[in-house]
């Protein structure tokens, strides 16, 4: 029984960990070396996240400094960024990657917004589906005897709290990233 409840957190903790990491990537207008996270370099021939072939540095709210350890990868590193969906252009100057950071327009707030809402959405679903998982496999431990009625009922509230929880936990981190997004 313990198992089942500790398994449930711990998925539902996972959800919370991949939400946490999609809403960091979604652009707001203020800089974050996190917007950085999905593009990939084509280094020698194998597709290398930027944060483990330079260093990244926010000197400023909107700017991002990219400063490869190798060189010879601005170009790559320049190239990788104009193809990614960021919608940012590099200015290279020989030494370091800069990316200035447009202020978003109240039209594309509004689109970023509604995105945020979407991933939020998703996570809440992915919550209660983890939810529906264990109620089923608790009702089928009841169902074979394996825990008594009781204990099922306990297990079943147990279930709900934590999953409140987590849904609380997800609605923070959107109104935090929607702040975000409509304050700048």
């Amino acid at each position: 029984m313990q198992d089942l409840l500790k398994d449930v957190e711990s998925k539902m903790t996972a959800a919370i960990d991949s939400l946490t990491r999609e809403l960091s990537s979604v652009r707001t207008g203020r800089a974050s070396a996190a917007l950085l996270d999905t593009v990939r370099v084509d280094y020698y021939g194998t597709p290398t996240p930027v944060n483990q072939m330079a260093s990244i540095s926010v000197p400023d709210a909107r700017t991002i400094v990219i400063q490869p350890w190798e060189a010879a990868q601005l170009k790559a590193i320049e190239k990788a960024i104009m193809t990614s969906d960021l919608g940012l252009t590099p200015v290279n100057d020989g030494k370091i990657v800069r990316l200035a950071m447009p202020s978003p327009t109240e039209e594309r707030r509004k689109q970023l917004a509604k995105t945020v809402h979407k991933i939020a959405e998703e996570s809440r679903v992915a919550v209660r589906n983890l939810r529906r998982e264990a109620n089923d496999r608790l009702k089928a431990m009841a169902k074979d005897k394996k825990v008594s009625e009781d204990e099922e009922r306990r297990s079943h509230d147990q279930i709900q709290k934590t999953t409140d929880r987590f849904i609380t936990k997800v609605d923070e981190l959107l109104k935090k990233k929607e702040q975000e997004i409509l304050s700048f």
